[in-house]
């Protein structure tokens, strides 16, 4: 059958029942989806897509490429976004396109014009099932990425030790896109306290090698350049040892064993005196 007459006879089976047809499948995907979306919001979604499916078909085109079917394809992005940030499975989402074939079959008359355009429309509708899926899977890349990123931002704090002085506080491997952040909330940090002295802790740090080193240093330089100072502190015993093992050097920056000792540093440097006061008689 040429691609017209295919149209036409898909136009007529998909009229064969009318609105039954659509409320068939708006139960059978709203089944699908556990009731997480109301059967209106289905059906809304559903009916849409039913009647730029016609209409396309009504262009005489069976070919889910073709310009004919752009709103369907754009109809399916939106759906394949909403059911990807409602937190639906790739096969719950293409149930939503594939249940059609089910509900368009008992309209069949055996004829083999009616077979041949069934044929037609089951390879159409896996088509644009596919296209659905890929429209979901880049939502949830979307979704993967800026999560992935808020999750950076929140595993690199900057917090105000006192005043000039601000700290980072560094947990798990530092990496370059990591060390990217760090160094933009540090700058950042620095401008919007006025603060001279830095202090990144990396005891948090499970190893430190000749890449974690280099990120480092790039951190160091870059606030210098904001006229401030930075102490590096939290260097254990195996991280020094690696540190020499590896040849690595940190020139004229200050490294300190623990946090409190960076910070002793750094308010010296601020002009703070720091000093012992022997504790009170029967203070706990």
């Amino acid at each position: 059958m040429a691609g017209k007459d295919v149209s036409e006879r898909l136009i007529g089976l998909l009229s064969v029942r009318g609105e039954d047809l659509g409320a068939e499948w708006a139960q059978r995907v709203t089944g699908s989806l556990g009731g997480r979306v109301s059967r209106a919001e289905v059906e809304r979604e559903l009916q849409e897509i039913y009647t730029a499916l016609v209409a396309a078909l009504g262009a005489g085109s069976v070919d889910g490429h073709d310009e004919a079917f752009g709103e369907v394809r754009a109809l399916l992005t939106e759906l394949s976004r909403n059911r990807a940030l409602q937190g639906f499975t790739p096969t719950e989402t293409a149930v939503s396109v594939f249940s059609l074939k089910e509900v368009l079959q008992p309209a069949l008359t055996g004829k083999d014009a009616d077979v041949q355009a069934y044929l037609q429309f089951t390879a159409l509708l896996d088509t644009l099932g596919l296209f659905t899926i890929e429209g979901y899977t880049r939502t949830r890349e979307e979704l993967i990425a800026a999560q992935a990123e808020q999750l950076l931002e929140l595993s690199t704090p900057v917090v105000k030790l006192w005043d000039g002085v601000i700290g980072v506080p560094l947990v798990g491997t530092l990496d370059s896109a990591r060390t990217m952040v760090v160094m933009e909330k540090m700058l950042q940090a620095l401008i919007d306290t006025g603060s001279e002295q830095a202090i990144i802790d990396i005891t948090g740090v499970p190893t430190v090698d000749t890449e974690v080193a280099q990120h480092l240093l790039k951190t160091v330089v870059a606030a210098r350049l904001m006229g401030a100072e930075c102490t590096i502190s939290g260097i254990r015993p195996q991280i020094a040892q690696t540190i020499v093992a590896l040849g690595i050097e940190f020139g004229d920056i200050v490294t300190k064993a623990t946090l409190a000792d960076a910070l002793r540093h750094a308010l010296r440097r601020s002009g703070v005196a720091v000093s012992r006061t022997a504790p009170q008689a029967g203070a706990r």
